[in-house]
């Protein structure tokens, strides 16, 4: 009997120990996932406008991000838009109430990049998506959805830093669409090669990053 107590006491004891490590694991885990804007040393051509949004219900609820396992990649189907008419659209929200969105960056056609949420806070941009992933939404000029070669260069740079700050994967850099079915961005959803080449860029750039960074 004091042997079978002794047991049960000793997995007690190791169960007890496993679920702390875990839970500690946990939280340190979300502070390295929980940085309002990206480190210094990614920012290597890089030039991002803070601008964030007046808090308000509709576009910045400031509900905390917790953790940040994946980038969404979105267009903003609105051809011919500025990133700051993008970013307007969103402030516009908490006066007009229309609907619920917003994006953590937007990349203009010339290659500019906007923040309008800190990397902190839920954007309204990736449906089930938006508790765990950082939004970037681009401009671009016609129907079509391809993105300049400016806008794109941004967005391989961004991505790439990104997936340097949270230790992102490949896998890690979808689409809208792989979240819902929606054709956003629509030139990536046509065209399978060339988003295949774009994570390829992205992969390239985080690698040299890794390096430049230590």
């Amino acid at each position: 009997m004091l042997l079978f107590i002794f047991v049960l006491f000793i997995s007690i004891i190791g169960i007890s120990v496993y679920l702390v490590r875990n839970l500690l694991s946990d939280g340190l885990s979300l502070n390295r996932n929980t940085t309002e804007v990206l480190s210094d040393n990614l920012l290597k051509g890089i030039e991002i406008k803070q601008s964030f949004l007046t808090p308000n219900e509709y576009s910045r609820p400031q509900k905390p991000l917790k953790k940040v396992a994946g980038i969404v990649i979105h267009y903003t189907a609105n051809p011919g838009t500025s990133a700051d008419n993008n970013r307007s659209y969103f402030e516009g929200l908490a006066e007009t109430g229309a609907t619920s969105v917003s994006s953590h960056f937007i990349i203009g056609m010339e290659g500019e990049i906007v923040q309008c949420i800190p990397m902190t806070e839920v954007a309204y941009a990736s449906n089930n998506r938006n508790d765990d992933t950082i939004s970037i939404e681009c401009c671009h000029p016609d129907k079509t959805g391809e993105f300049t070669s400016d806008t794109y260069d941004s967005l391989v740079s961004l991505t790439a830093a990104l997936c340097v700050e949270y230790n992102l994967k490949e896998e890690d850099v979808i689409r809208h669409y792989d979240v819902t079915g929606k054709p956003c961005p629509l030139y990536y959803v046509d065209h399978e090669d060339m988003w295949t080449a774009f994570k390829d860029d992205v992969m390239k750039k985080a690698a040299v990053l890794k390096v430049e960074s230590k």
